[in-house]
């Protein structure tokens, strides 16, 4: 019964409240780069669109089908990926990666309200549904950054 209660816990009403409000939640018309990813273990899907101006972000949208751990994620990463630069998110993707599996420190700001998602680290089927938003976002722009170099 405490497996069954510790899980309620993760649910914490600051999750919920997240969950329940991702920004930039939809598609672009015209993104630069579109990655959409899915966690195989829970069929959690992201769709995540970018614009860059091979800087920074400009513009972001996301398309989540996720439980309530993977669109907490996506409405943190939401809120902060516009205006940040590539680095920033493989170094949020990173730092997340290693919070979940090596109870390592939160991602630096502006995404270290991922915190909010430490406990789930003793949920490692949860992990990939965690990730799919930086996954994909991290993907896109070296999608996005290909084909600039192209042109």
């Amino acid at each position: 019964m405490s497996g069954e209660t510790d899980l309620i816990k993760l649910y914490s009403a600051r999750i919920l409240e997240l969950a329940a409000d991702i920004p930039h939640h939809g598609r672009l018309d015209a993104p630069d780069a579109t990655v959409k990813k899915r966690a195989p273990l829970c069929g959690s899907t992201v769709t995540v669109d970018i614009c860059t101006d091979g800087s920074t972000i400009t513009d972001y949208a996301a398309e989540v089908k996720a439980c309530a751990l993977g669109q907490a994620a996506a409405s943190v990463v939401g809120a902060h990926i516009i205006g940040c630069t590539p680095d920033q998110v493989v170094a949020a993707r990173d730092a997340l990666k290693e919070m979940l599996k090596a109870d390592g420190p939160p991602p630096a700001a502006p995404f270290d309200g991922l915190e909010v998602l430490s406990p789930a680290r003793d949920y490692k089927n949860r992990h990939a549904s965690i990730m799919l938003t930086l996954d994909a976002a991290v993907e896109a722009l070296e999608q996005a950054r290909a084909a600039q170099s192209c042109i």
